[in-house]
């Protein structure tokens, strides 16, 4: 099964609402957000090299903010650790928007593939998104590995519980 990786540089933009321009009476896709999935497909199409991925998929998402540059030596330290969420906007949900239509019809089809999402929001020194995206094949995961997978995951937020940003 085939498998695109790519790293989006820089810091991650969250997809926003289209905006009406009232003299034209049209819709339009703010420009931030049509740069960044410029970004995006750009990133996306120079790993997929023209190779779309068939077929259900899934999409992991690691997106990494800049740490505030007032933020003390300790703090920063944690925040490069991980031991941190960032849970500022943008919202999370918005930027995994940017990356599956930044990707859309370069590295998949159509977002209609994309069964399957693990993202987190963390900071870094080095702001950018890390993509990972894979074919899955038809019933794949049986709904006891879907369970281990997902608590595997709650081990990851445990470590974070009890830990304000």
């Amino acid at each position: 099964m085939k498998t695109i990786r790519f790293t989006v540089p820089g810091n991650p933009v969250g997809k926003q609402r289209p905006r009406f321009d009232s003299r034209s009476r049209r819709t339009y896709t703010p420009e931030k957000t049509v740069d960044y999935e410029n970004l995006v497909a750009l990133m996306a199409g120079g790993s997929a090299r023209g190779d779309m991925l068939q077929g259900p998929i899934s999409m992991e998402i690691r997106v990494y903010f800049p740490i505030p540059k007032s933020t003390s030596k300790k703090r920063r330290k944690e925040l490069a650790e991980e031991k941190v969420w960032h849970t500022k906007k943008p919202d999370l949900d918005n930027v995994i928007k940017a990356i599956s239509d930044g990707s859309s019809g370069i590295a998949f089809r159509n977002d209609s593939q994309i069964s399957r999402i693990t993202a987190v929001k963390y900071y870094s020194e080095d702001p950018r998104v890390e993509v990972k995206m894979e074919e899955m094949g038809e019933g794949e995961d049986s709904e006891e590995e879907e369970s281990e997978a997902l608590s595997g995951h709650q081990g990851s937020t445990e470590k974070h519980q009890g830990r304000e940003n």
